[in-house]
């Protein structure tokens, strides 16, 4: 009986292996994406530490931030395209193996240039990893039901990662030392380097995986080659933008080292669309933009995002340098707004179904407004509870709603061709509009400071809540007019 049946198990087996095979890549690869997700907010309770020990100042301290973000926004579309074109596999591991290399690099750093060298590595191995594992896990399920339950997934782990960041750099900062934030990547990178090809089969000549039927459909276009040039545009553009905006944080705007890297950034965000519009295969087709709902989105994501990262940043410094917090104590300090992102993210489905998605997108921008106008009265004596914390809360209640709701404003009207298009878009708005954004703020608040002097400093502060204020409230008029007009319309 058991030589009938035999032949009858064995398929069920290795179902259940290959299904098991499956989600064990997914946990390996949403472990790499969790520390991507970590590196975005893992720096800010470190910060202070980091520029005691380095000899850094707010400025040298916001490239720490914005390095990181500036570089895998800007090389985002691009990572996407090479994953396409050089197989999803090769690219998670080249990506993961980039990222491993630039933490320990970041962890060793003896100065401020090497720390932001290795965040400019770390940045270019997320723009290879984070769309390589997106586009893997779509191929690893090809069912809707488990490929919606797999995205779910590596999405709240990498939500997790930006929540859990802040609380890691505190608890590591004040146990450890500030490059253990950096170092504690290395053992996850190595199981994933020595898991995912165990995992996951070779990639075709060409790209995609062993039995991806789809890939054999890409377009020709997708084949063709990247535009390198406009990745090259858009990468170093904002990053000129941010080096001249902090450098006129201590420079009259007429020196050559201020107005030169402006100019630089501005003409070449301004040939990046040029780029765009001749290209035969563009990173960021013009066309996507035509949709005035995903214009208006993507521009708010740029001003909350920016309120956001300022944020983070100077509520960071204004706990450790002005009330004399421990990095513990201060890690411990963003735990209830860690809970308020959490919970109004569950509940933003909600509040889209009561008020619609521009009026979530609207209520989470004026809470973020409400909160940064809150921390726009700082006082040098201040207490936690009263004078930082409902700032905070209302910050993370915005972020939460805001943030999901322009997303999928972002995604209006899209189709099954340019879905991958608008995602990337977004993503990338986020991230480069943060860190350009924050630039721009926290240099408004070394300008309006004097280091050393808690009270200048703490003026600076005010002076940049202020601004993110205003910033956020025109995004909220801006959502605002564009839903009345669609109304009309």
């Amino acid at each position: 009986m058991n030589s009938f049946r035999t032949p009858e198990a064995r398929p069920g087996r290795q179902e259940r292996s290959t299904r098991a095979r499956r989600w064990w890549a997914l946990a390996a690869v949403s472990m790499l994406q969790f520390l991507i997700a970590v590196d975005v907010t893992v720096v800010n309770i470190a910060l202070p530490s980091i520029g005691a020990d380095l000899g850094a100042g707010p400025q040298g301290l916001t490239w720490v931030v914005a390095g990181y973000t500036l570089v895998g926004g800007g090389l985002l579309l691009l990572g996407g395209r090479i994953c396409d074109l050089l197989g999803r596999r090769r690219m998670l591991l080249l990506g993961a193996a980039l990222f491993g290399a630039a933490s320990l690099v970041a962890g060793a750093a003896p100065d401020l240039p090497w720390l932001l060298a290795a965040r400019f590595g770390q940045g270019a191995g997320e723009a290879l990893a984070s769309p390589a594992a997106m586009s893997l896990i779509a191929m690893l399920f090809p069912g809707p039901r488990e490929r919606a339950k797999a995205l779910g997934i590596w999405g709240a782990i990498s939500s997790t990662g930006l929540v859990g960041g802040v609380l890691l750099s505190g608890v590591i900062t004040e146990l450890l030392d500030w490059r253990w934030i950096f170092l504690v990547n290395l053992p996850v990178v190595a199981v994933v380097l020595v898991v995912v090809p165990l995992l996951v089969e070779p990639d075709r000549v060409g790209g995609g995986s062993r039995g991806d039927s789809a890939h054999s459909a890409v377009s020709a276009s997708v084949r063709r080659r990247p535009d390198l040039l406009g990745a090259v545009l858009l990468t170093t553009g904002p990053l000129a933008l941010v080096y001249g905006v902090l450098q006129a944080a201590e420079r009259p705007w007429a020196e050559p080292q201020v107005f030169a890297p402006v100019l630089g950034g501005v003409v070449a965000l301004g040939l990046f669309v040029l780029v765009e519009a001749r290209s035969s295969n563009p990173l960021v087709p013009l066309s996507f933009f035509a949709d005035r709902t995903r214009l208006v989105a993507n521009a708010a994501t740029v001003l909350l995002s920016a309120a956001l990262s300022t944020s983070f940043l100077l509520v960071t410094l204004y706990l450790q340098e002005v009330l004399g917090m421990g990095p513990l104590r201060a890690g411990l300090a963003y735990v209830p707004f860690c809970a308020a992102i959490l919970l109004s993210a569950a509940l933003v489905s909600r509040v889209i179904g009561a008020i619609g998605l521009s009026g979530a997108a609207i209520a989470g921008l004026l809470s973020a407004a409400a909160g940064t106008a809150w921390l726009s009265r700082l006082p040098v004596d201040g207490d936690l509870w009263t004078d930082a914390m409902p700032g905070m809360l209302l910050v993370g209640a915005g972020m939460g709603i805001g943030l999901i709701a322009l997303q999928n404003a972002a995604l209006h009207g899209v189709t099954e061709a340019d879905a991958g298009v608008a995602s990337g878009v977004q993503r990338s708005v986020d991230q480069l509009g943060g860190a350009t954004g924050m630039a721009v703020l926290v240099g408004a608040a070394v300008a309006a400071g004097t280091p050393g002097d808690a009270t200048a400093s703490v003026e600076g502060y005010r002076a940049a809540f202020t601004w993110a204020t205003v910033g956020v409230l025109t995004a909220a008029a801006g959502v605002a007019l564009s839903a009345w007009r669609t109304l009309r319309a």
